[in-house]
């Protein structure tokens, strides 16, 4: 959804191309290879773009027509007709490539902040959280911060928080224990490169009852088929390792929504700090 007055970039034009389509898995990797190198797919060949998505020539063809084209060069030719003017690409070009990661990351911002146009996704995943007692928060590896600093904050207003943030033979058991213990919910942060344990582990959480939330960087990522309530939020891919400032924000987002789903939530927060006072926690 575009939001008032802001423009959409690549990466959201092709997420709404791929919106509502029943894809098949091979033809979600293209889409989320697509989405990451939105910038550069209108100018790729179809043997180009199925070497970086790790596909074949003839799936990137049957992928085009499943999203009702007549070949990958229409699909290209759309593509291309909706791209950024050539003014921009000459603008882009001018920046080095730290600047061109920040423009990327506000790029990524600027798609959440229209994603967010709707609140309803947001609004029912915070309640989803808010009523899961305990709640367990899942993020292995890239997404480990996330989901760290999501469970920090979140300890403040919520009875149990239970992070999730190492891998191992003892994840299930700890998904069980938090579902023993009354856990309702789960929710997942998911980045690439995607861990199979965390496929795995939700895949085990949905098929023991548990309603799996997701904050990943594709409605395409392969955590999808075992989301029960997925919000995307774009990765920065243009630095060595890539940049997170989207998923970060959407985290913050689904704590305030949280928030509003537990009515002693501001009296919690008083009272953490005045007990931070009392014992001079903080530098002032």
């Amino acid at each position: 959804m575009k939001g008032d007055g802001m423009s959409e970039g690549p990466a959201a034009r092709l997420q709404q191309l791929f919106e509502g389509r029943r894809l098949t898995p091979t033809q979600r990797r293209i889409a989320h290879c697509m989405v990451r190198q939105a910038s550069d797919v209108p100018f790729l060949s179809s043997v180009e773009l199925a070497e970086l998505a790790g596909v074949s020539q003839p799936s990137v063809t049957r992928f085009a027509v499943a999203l009702g084209f007549d070949g990958y060069p229409a699909l290209r030719r759309h593509l291309r007709e909706v791209a950024p003017a050539p003014a921009d690409t000459v603008a882009e070009a001018s920046y080095n490539e730290y600047q061109q990661a920040v423009r990327a990351e506000i790029e990524n911002l600027q798609h959440l902040a229209a994603l967010l146009a709707d609140p309803g996704p947001v609004e029912d995943a915070g309640r989803l959280l808010a009523a899961s007692r305990p709640l367990p928060v899942l993020g292995l590896r890239a997404a480990s911060s996330q989901a760290r600093g999501f469970a920090y904050f979140a300890a403040k207003v919520h009875p149990d928080v239970r992070l999730l943030d190492e891998g191992g033979t003892m994840l299930a058991d700890r998904i069980d224990a938090a579902l023993r213990a009354g856990a309702s919910a789960l929710l997942c942060f998911a980045l690439p490169r995607h861990p199979r344990e965390v496929v795995e582990a939700l895949a085990y959480a949905q098929s023991v009852g548990l309603t799996v939330v997701t904050v990943a960087d594709s409605a395409f990522a392969p955590v999808a088929k075992y989301s029960d309530l997925l919000i995307p939020a774009a990765v920065g891919t243009g630095l060595a390792f890539d940049t997170a400032c989207a998923p970060m924000l959407l985290g913050r987002v689904l704590l305030e929504a949280m928030c509003d789903g537990l009515p002693y939530a501001q009296a919690r927060l008083e009272e953490f700090d005045a007990k931070a006072a009392s014992r001079g926690l903080f530098v002032e």
